[in-house]
């Protein structure tokens, strides 16, 4: 990850060879992001100071429960926000662009040139009374001026691409028809109907039997492997992470508490929160009696936290933590935490194990 503002560095990742902007170059930067939701209770503070930087051909996690601001983080990005949230500070660079003061609709043609997004429910996020080839098309119809049969030559090829079989007779499929693993592979050859070099992927395998998921799993490492497509991933399984992501930010409570390269990250964590994570994850060749869970409940972003968000839900807290916000730091090459015990983890009780990491990889 190239350097940005706040001081959030990392290793540079896959690069594409060919693609939006100079190879290399981040096309999504994400500079100190808030997002807020005005509700009739009060405001609802649900992204807090959040950078991210990803290039085309490189894959970046992003986990957390639910409610930690995830897929808000990537909404933002793409400036599909809900009503009414709406981005209150910080800054969105893609393709070394800044599109934070655009006007609207010249700031959806920028983005929509260069990302593309797959959201989690693909049922709902396909039109029921179009033909799923059709979906497809309009991109390339639409947007890049193809003619109607040049559209439609377009999206059977990239129905082949995504791995449907039979792509001429599934083009005149409806939704419905198709199953839910299918139907999130349309949603794939959707965003990539617009030749985008990145795809912002928002939870893509739920809801999905593992088989299933595999296979949309590996769509997506087969596209960055042949085309260079960079890839922001949402999910809260850290399973899915461990093989698909060469990057990870770890968000609790609106900010990313933890950064680092994946397999250095789940093999030391840096932050109490991120290890409780990983002990949470059951080991298939442990007996296991009860599944270990983190004590207490997420903050009410609606309300005042502590400076370190988590501290009412760990065991390391010290006094600091109740009265200091951590900033997110460097606590080794491209890893960073923001955590006032980052040194220390040794001492931390109920430290992570081996055995929960080799777990998370069987």
């Amino acid at each position: 990850m190239t350097a940005s503002p706040t001081g959030l560095t990392g290793p540079a990742g896959a690069r594409a060879a060919s693609g939006p902007g100079s190879p290399g170059a981040p096309l999504l930067e994400l500079h100190d992001v808030d997002v807020e939701i005005p509700l009739p209770g009060g405001t609802l503070h649900a992204v807090r100071g959040v950078s991210l930087t990803a290039s085309a051909g490189q894959s970046v996690g992003l986990v957390g429960e639910s409610g930690s601001g995830k897929s808000l983080t990537l909404r933002a990005a793409m400036d599909l926000l809900p009503v009414p949230a709406r981005i209150t500070g910080g800054s969105i660079v893609v393709g070394g662009v800044d599109v934070t003061g655009m006007a609207p609709a010249r700031r959806r043609e920028h983005l929509s040139s260069r990302m593309a997004m797959i959201f989690q429910d693909a049922l709902t996020a396909l039109n029921p009374t179009m033909r799923v080839g059709d979906q497809v098309a309009e991109v390339p119809r639409l947007r890049l001026g193809m003619s109607r049969s040049a559209a439609r030559a377009r999206a059977v090829d990239l129905l082949a691409q995504v791995g449907i079989r039979d792509p001429e007779n599934r083009y005149r499929a409806f939704p419905h028809e198709l199953s839910g693993g299918m139907r999130q592979r349309i949603c794939i050859a959707i965003a990539l109907s617009a030749e985008p070099g990145l795809i912002l992927a928002d939870e893509p395998t739920t809801a999905l039997d593992v088989t299933i998921q595999a296979q949309v799993l590996g769509v997506l490492a087969g596209l960055r492997r042949e085309k260079g497509v960079g890839m922001v991933l949402v999910t809260h399984d850290l399973a899915v992470v461990s093989g698909t992501c060469e990057e990870l930010n770890v968000m609790y409570a609106g900010r990313i508490v933890e950064h680092g390269r994946t397999e250095v990250l789940l093999d030391a964590p840096r932050h109490p929160y991120t290890a409780a994570l990983l002990r949470s994850v059951p080991d298939p060749d442990q007996p296991v009696h009860r599944l270990l869970t983190i004590p207490g409940q997420p903050p009410d972003l609606m309300q005042a936290t502590t400076p370190c968000p988590f501290a009412p839900r760990c065991p390391a807290q010290v006094e600091r933590c109740l009265t200091e916000v951590p900033p997110l730091a460097s606590v080794g090459h491209g890893h960073h935490s923001a955590c006032w015990r980052a040194d220390e983890p040794q001492e931390w009780p109920g430290a992570i194990g081996e055995v929960a990491v080799e777990g998370l990889r069987a």
